[in-house]
């Protein structure tokens, strides 16, 4: 299996401590039904590690799911004022909500101005972050989504609680 060729950075959305004893890292499709269910395990393992755990999302987005690369680009313009994990969060709790125009209102919830998000939109603002997450995926081999990566070493278990809390278990060994 393959390691994770792009380490974690500064371009990063993170969280938890960057000393934390564990680094997950998911590759990610917001519109991505098995991301969907992955969101609440990825929560379940923040909040029983805490601070022991350090948690990264990179986009994904898949060309199949039509509204994918909308959502990923929605949130990094969360991101970009400093909103993004209330956004990342809010688009896995509303997954099967995505149209074209839910991201204004979903923008409008987490208290963003959705005509900033329509441009940022239009102009495809997040385009090239979005693209670097690819890349650094397709570098990393990764296919498919969700895709995790415990302390750089790439997860070929299945995402459900107990097999990867296992898995970061034996990452903080």
């Amino acid at each position: 299996m393959a390691d994770l060729k792009v380490p974690v950075g500064s371009d990063d959305h993170c969280a938890g401590e960057d000393d934390a004893a564990v680094t997950l890292v998911e590759y990610g499709d917001y519109q991505c039904p098995d991301c969907g269910v992955a969101y609440p395990v990825v929560k379940q393992l923040q909040k029983h590690f805490g601070d022991k755990l350090r948690f990264v999302y990179r986009n994904f987005p898949l060309p199949m799911h039509e509204f994918a690369e909308a959502a990923a680009e929605t949130a990094e313009f969360a991101g970009s004022k400093g909103k993004f994990w209330e956004m990342h969060d809010a688009l896995f709790e509303h997954q099967d909500e995505f149209s074209e125009t839910f991201f204004g209102d979903l923008a409008e919830q987490v208290g963003l101005k959705p005509a900033a998000l329509e441009k940022a939109l239009e102009e495809e603002t997040f385009t090239d972050k979005i693209e670097d997450d690819i890349n650094s995926g397709e570098q990393s081999k990764v296919h498919g989504t969700p895709t995790f990566f415990v302390n750089e070493k790439r997860h070929g278990g299945d995402y459900d609680f107990d097999t990867l809390k296992h898995a970061v278990e034996q990452a903080a060994a």
